[in-house]
């Protein structure tokens, strides 16, 4: 599992134009890292909510692949964020989840974290439906 939700991570070109990592997989939980890089930040010199919203959508699709057969994939059918805090740190983590699994629809969160060392603050919350789709 781990392996094809990595392999496919490495296929997605915006995250890797993002900076970003996957730092853990587990069933029904994925976690990803992006550093705030200048071309990331907004006006107020934090992280655009479009990193956080990037990094959130995917944390929570690749959470739903997880848990899907080998002959499916996901796309998002729809994705809220709630803005929460100002993206300041050194790096942002989004860490998705499986609220509820489904052959036709999975509803997923996401919450998306501002880090810099020790410290962390919660910026966004997403939630969302993937939807199936043949691989």
């Amino acid at each position: 599992m781990e392996n094809r939700i990595r392999q496919s991570f490495a296929r997605q070109t915006m995250m890797q134009t993002l900076g970003a990592e996957i730092v853990s997989v587990a069933s029904g939980e994925v976690a990803i890292t992006a550093p705030i890089l200048p071309g990331s930040r907004q006006q107020h010199d934090v992280a655009h909510a479009a990193l956080s919203f990037a990094i959130g959508d995917t944390a929570a699709g690749y959470a739903a692949l997880t848990m899907m057969p080998e002959d499916r994939e996901v796309m998002t059918a729809e994705m809220k964020i709630n803005l929460l805090a100002p993206g300041a740190g050194k790096l942002l983590r989004a860490t998705g989840k499986v609220i509820k699994p489904g052959r036709r629809l999975v509803i997923v969160t996401a919450e998306v974290h501002a880090v810099t060392g020790d410290s962390e603050t919660l910026v966004a919350l997403l939630q969302g439906t993937m939807v199936p789709v043949s691989a």
